[in-house]
Parts: structure tokens; C-alpha cells; sequence
């Protein structure tokens, strides 16, 4: 079949997720950078939605960053991403829905809550996000490896892996860093940040900190709340 045509946007959590999968499991694919502010004629028909990442495989086009990566789990399964077991896997995607549906909505609701009263509930869900992944995921489930599913770096770890790149600018913004009470979670997200995979698509901490106060409205310099 030919190889997978990948439209994604630099700046996307999601986007870089899908960039991880393709490159863990070496698939042959082509980028079209998205400007989402520009789209281009007929993306739509592709991403229904409008959104990144999307791919095109033969006659196959898809949407959404989850239903893509386990696509191309399943027509690519080497190496694995997800465990053979069907307890476990089903356990992997109960903490990928946790990043979608709990860490991620903290994420935003502290970095970009419209008030202080906001942004400190954010502030607190995040923080209770964070000591739950602790406590209930990586000290159960890592058995002491260094990622989520212990030794075999997985899609649970994809899903968590943009919002922790982009910790330095809850740093910059909010002046937050990782609690002292999470050690697992600062050895995993060591590991994780190591990966050449995670490495050809992270973006420099300038780069997040600009982007983001443009939305924010805030100073651009680099060092402001940075511990």
C-alpha cells in the first residue's frame, strides 16, 4: 500500500502524537504542515472536523489522533505500542482516555482559564491529575521500568508525552513545576523526553512561551517564573 500522507500543524499536542507513532514503528510518510488559521481548500473533506493530525493511506482517510494511532497499530504492528494481553491493552487505553478527558482539560483550565479563580481550579486539578498518575498509574503499573507499561514504551505514553514538553510554560505563566511528591513521574517523563522519536518533534521552550502569549496576552521573555 502507499505510504501514509501525514497533515499535521508544528504546534500541535496532537499532531506530535501521531509524528511519535509514525516514527517509533519507522513508517514510510510524507508531512503537509496545516495552517489551521488558513486552512487549505478541501482539507475539510479530509478532517471533517477541521482539525490535526489527519492522515491519508491509500484509500483511507482519517481523523483524530486516537483513532489514527491505533490504525496504524494495527495495519503496522512492529514494533508494538500496545500490550498483546487484552486486560492490559484495555488498561493502556483507560489511562489514554484519562489524558484525554482528565490531565488535558487541567492543562488548559490552569493555563488558559479566564480569571484567577479559573486558573486556580485548573491549577488544583492538575495538580491532583498529576499525584493520581503517580499513585494509581506508574507506581502500579511501571514495575519499576521506565515508562508507563514498565519496559515496552507504549501509546499511554504518546498520549501523556506533549502536555509534559509544554510544562515550562505552565513554569513561565503560572509558576508551576512538577510536585516533589510525583519521583516517578519526573524519572518516566526523564525516559520519555529521551526517546529520538520524542526528540525530531519537540519544539524549543521559546517557542511555546512566544505562541503562548500571544493567547495570553503576556511578556514573551524567556525567565520570567522560571525557577
Amino acid at each position: 500500500m502507499s505510504n501514509v500522507q501525514l497533515y499535521f500543524a508544528k504546534a500541535s499536542t496532537f499532531s506530535q502524537r501521531t509524528r511519535v507513532v509514525l516514527l517509533e514503528k519507522g513508517i514510510d510518510f510524507s508531512q503537509i504542515e496545516i495552517d489551521l488559521q488558513n486552512k487549505p481548500d478541501g482539507y475539510t473533506n479530509i478532517s471533517r472536523y477541521g482539525k490535526v493530525p489527519a492522515i491519508k493511506h491509500g484509500d483511507v482517510e482519517l481523523y483524530e489522533s486516537a483513532i489514527i494511532n491505533e490504525y496504524l497499530e494495527e495495519v503496522f504492528p512492529e514494533p508494538a505500542l500496545l500490550p498483546a494481553d487484552p486486560a492490559t491493552k484495555a488498561i493502556a487505553r483507560l489511562w489514554i482516555d484519562y489524558a484525554n478527558t482528565r490531565l488535558v482539560p487541567a492543562f488548559n483550565k490552569f493555563l488558559r482559564g479566564k480569571d484567577a479563580q479559573e486558573q486556580e481550579q485548573g491549577r488544583r486539578e492538575f495538580t491532583e491529575a498529576l499525584l493520581y498518575i503517580e499513585q494509581e498509574g506508574l507506581a502500579k503499573l511501571s514495575e519499576n521500568g521506565p515508562y508507563w507499561l514498565g519496559e515496552q514504551f507504549s501509546l499511554v505514553d504518546i498520549s501523556f508525552y506533549p502536555w509534559f514538553e509544554r510544562l515550562p510554560v505552565l513554569d513561565h505563566f503560572r509558576q508551576f513545576q512538577l510536585p516533589a511528591k510525583t519521583p516517578r513521574l519526573q524519572t518516566w517523563w526523564n525516559a520519555v523526553s529521551d526517546r529520538s522519536s520524542i526528540q525530531a518533534v519537540a519544539n524549543p521552550i521559546d517557542f511555546y512561551v512566544q505562541r503562548f502569549s500571544k493567547v495570553l496576552g503576556q511578556p514573551t521573555a524567556v525567565g520570567a517564573g522560571q525557577k
